[in-house]
């Protein structure tokens, strides 16, 4: 149960801790330091390194949250309510991720290949409104699975 609970929060902090880092502190700077023009291909390098702990992350998080629920909790019916919870918003969690993966992270490495700066800033930003999206609902997981047993 240690080392599940462990890596389960571990990728929690590495996938929430980054899109925090990414939104509030890289973001702003990168608008105040970098030209438009050049944006969109260090968003594209550094959403590629990234990504890669965000899919390590996103499996962790499934193997050692349904490894807990079904040896520690003996399945569903014995997980309590903020373990649904947090599986239910995890899921959305992911799903969005999938969608920024494979549609606006896609166009924002064709637009940076194709030098299409314009593009490459259309794609930035959608991809900076569904991770704005999925940091919210990172850290309400993170406070439900951290406190929701107590409430």
């Amino acid at each position: 149960m240690s080392l599940a609970i462990a890596l389960h929060v571990l990728s929690a902090v590495i996938w929430v801790g980054g899109m925090f880092f990414a939104y509030m502190a890289m973001r702003p700077a990168v608008v105040e330091v970098i030209g438009a023009s050049q944006r969109g291909e260090l968003w594209c390098r550094t959403l590629s390194r990234f990504f890669r702990w965000v899919w390590a992350a996103v499996i962790l998080l499934l193997v050692s949250g349904y490894w807990m629920i079904f040896n520690v909790f003996g399945g569903m019916a014995g997980a309590g309510w903020h373990i649904h919870v947090m599986q239910g918003l995890g899921i959305v969690m992911m799903l969005l991720y999938f969608h920024v993966y494979f549609a606006p992270f896609r166009r924002l490495k064709q637009a940076v290949a194709n030098q299409d700066p314009q593009e490459g800033g259309r794609q930035v930003g959608q991809i900076r409104r569904l991770v704005g999206t999925n940091l919210i609902l990172g850290v309400i997981v993170v406070v439900i699975g951290a406190g929701g047993r107590y409430l």
